[in-house]
């Protein structure tokens, strides 16, 4: 190596090491996010732990640059006027602008979605003679119905399961202790019992045609948490699916039981199980990152911050799209 070609490489080290002491290594960092969508996510947690663990309060917060899109490609791609109505109206509910009652609650404008009065007649609305289209999966992906809480929506999904044709199929799970000292404590029957988020049920119920999610990432990018799915085959020990959005979507794949091992409960378990919920009806948790033509939200249980209501109603892109029952 040349006397030319060793300073430039002792300078091009040295101007690594001076970089390596700035922020980040003087490497640009892009976040993208939206602060109204961001959830309380710290299991057992307080409010004031919520706003302590946001990006914000972080002392990098500082040399951050932030950057806001100034237009709504929702609003563009469906060229219609009160998209762009509605639009603002999302953003005020994520602001926490909206008007409140005396109990706290948000007063819904006249003109955000549509009220129906019952939960039968919410599923009619968003899943009409399911029985007969849910062979056709655009129809399907395109709708949903969302909770605030999985007990609303394990109801919501078996009430609408039943109305395809076919017979149920009862995939029963494999429950054990991690540690074998604590199977003398407890019975397995209260494993079986433990219906828990982000992981299946004990006992999972399913027809050929019925909409799934996936509860964990498997093969990304094809199949990663929060894919959906249809049930195109069931058998005893691995069930048939057709990917249903995505870049994958129409392929099929064969998913066998898996091992899942809850982190965030105080009994530390093995659950072996097919890695998916029946997804007809979603938390508003859990449906983040999905958009729809046709959107139901069951208030039932009400919402517990305003930036969980701001997802769910964000899910469609006009507001003749969305309906309530409360």
């Amino acid at each position: 190596m040349s006397h030319k070609h060793s300073l430039e490489a002792l300078n091009r080290t040295l101007k690594d090491i001076k970089d390596n002491d700035k922020l980040f290594g003087c490497t640009p960092l892009l976040l993208s996010v939206d602060f109204r969508q961001t959830l309380p996510v710290i299991p057992r947690s307080t409010y004031a732990d919520e706003i302590n663990a946001c990006l914000k309060s972080s002392p990098l917060w500082r040399n951050a640059e932030k950057v806001q899109l100034k237009a709504n490609m929702r609003v563009q791609m469906l060229q219609n006027p009160s998209a762009e109505t509605f639009s603002k109206q999302l953003l005020d509910i994520g602001d926490g602008k909206v008007t409140k009652d005396e109990t706290g609650c948000v007063k819904l404008p006249d003109d955000l979605c549509t009220i129906i009065d019952s939960q039968d007649a919410l599923i009619n609305l968003i899943f009409p003679d399911v029985h007969t289209q849910y062979i056709h999966h655009e129809w399907l992906v395109e709708r949903a119905i969302l909770a605030a809480k999985n007990v609303d929506v394990s109801e919501l999904n078996l009430n609408i399961q039943q109305l395809l044709l076919g017979n149920l199929m009862t995939y029963k799970s494999v429950d054990a202790f991690c540690d074998p000292f604590e199977a003398s404590n407890f019975p397995i029957e209260f494993l079986n019992s433990l219906d828990l988020p982000g992981i299946p049920p004990h006992n999972l119920v399913l027809k050929v045609g019925s909409q799934v999610i996936l509860l964990r990432n498997l093969k990304p990018p094809r199949l990663c948490n929060g894919t959906r799915l249809v049930v195109k085959k069931l058998m005893n020990n691995v069930i048939k699916f057709i990917i249903l959005n995505g870049k994958f979507r129409g392929e099929s794949i064969l998913l066998p039981r898996i091992p899942i091992i809850p982190t965030d409960v105080p009994i530390q378990f093995k659950r072996i199980q097919f890695p998916i919920r029946l997804a007809f009806a979603m938390t508003i948790n859990k449906c983040q990152g999905q958009t729809m033509s046709v959107c139901g939200l069951d208030l039932s249980t009400p919402c517990f911050s305003h930036g969980q209501f701001y997802v769910a109603c964000s899910r469609v892109g006009k507001a003749s799209s969305l309906f309530f029952v409360s």
